[in-house]
């Protein structure tokens, strides 16, 4: 704000501190009591005490509303999610496809083929990762994730 509006905005409350002879309040005040508030209504302490401990009662029930919310909103877009997820599951001796990542080596560009192999499926661990074997017998030294995969049919 430049000096030019600060002035005016500070003659503005000298205004109504003049006209209205009180202090002008900040709009924050008027919904979350200070003390200025509080020793203008010459509330008693046992009234103020009960007064806040409703405010903070009513805040803390606030928080647990927008938790549940929260809660029930990550329930809801996760149904949603899964309802579309297919899941993929290998037995073994299955023949795969095994997706190429632009990242690996035999990677060429971008007219090369998507899917390399087949593979025979060696080991089916939890979680959905899956060991690859060569067709000759060979083990793969690293575990492949079943949604890089897809079915081999011959």
């Amino acid at each position: 704000m430049n000096g030019f509006f600060l002035a005016k905005k500070s003659l503005r409350t000298g205004y109504y501190w003049m006209t209205m002879e009180h202090d002008a309040f900040i709009p924050v005040e008027v919904e979350i009591p200070s003390l200025r508030i509080i020793q203008e209504a010459e509330l008693k302490d046992a009234e103020w005490v009960k007064n806040h401990y409703e405010q903070l009662a009513m805040i803390e029930e606030r928080r647990i509303v927008a938790v549940c919310h929260g809660q029930l909103y990550r329930q809801r877009m996760s149904k949603a999610f899964n309802k579309r997820v297919k899941t993929r599951l290998f037995q073994i001796g299955q023949l795969v496809l095994k997706q190429v990542f632009p990242h690996q080596e035999k990677y060429k560009g971008k007219f090369e083929p998507n899917w390399q192999g087949p593979y025979m499926v060696r080991k089916v661990l939890s979680g959905g990762a899956v060991v690859l074997a060569e067709m000759d017998g060979q083990e793969w030294p690293k575990t492949i994730n079943a949604d890089a995969l897809k079915r081999y049919y011959v």
